[in-house]
């Protein structure tokens, strides 16, 4: 099947299919035209890497995940461990995120919101609080 075919089975656009074919996480096979022609191998890959990005792993996670799927011989546990890495980036960001959200509600709490020029919002981002 074509790019496009792919690309509609998958969900992924074929700009993305493209760059996963760049940096190696799929190889579809070459037509003598030089199209690239995708089987069913490779679709069932990109709905997986389209799924691991969408639980927030990178591209080297990603192609970790891949080897490990592909090699039966794995240790459940070289996956659980980069699930539970996620977790922690998942988390931290999660703490990141409150911080500013309570530094967000803080200022607006500061600001009184009328036709005075005084802003403590405006303030804190430009330093000066």
């Amino acid at each position: 099947m074509n790019i496009g075919t792919a690309a509609r089975q998958t969900g992924l656009p074929a700009k993305t299919i493209r760059y996963y074919e760049e940096i190696g996480l799929i190889a579809p096979e070459r037509q003598a035209n030089g199209y690239r022609d995708y089987g069913d191998e490779h679709v069932h890959k990109l709905r997986f890497l389209r799924r691991a990005r969408s639980l927030g792993f990178g591209i080297e996670d990603c192609r970790q995940l891949l080897s490990l799927y592909e090699d039966r011989g794995r240790a459940s546990s070289d996956v659980k461990l980069l699930a539970q890495q996620r977790i922690t980036e998942i988390d931290a960001k999660l703490e990141e995120l409150t911080s500013l959200r309570d530094t967000l509600a803080r200022l607006i709490h500061a600001c009184h919101g009328d036709e005075r020029p005084d802003c403590p919002i405006l303030n804190e981002i430009a330093g000066d609080a």
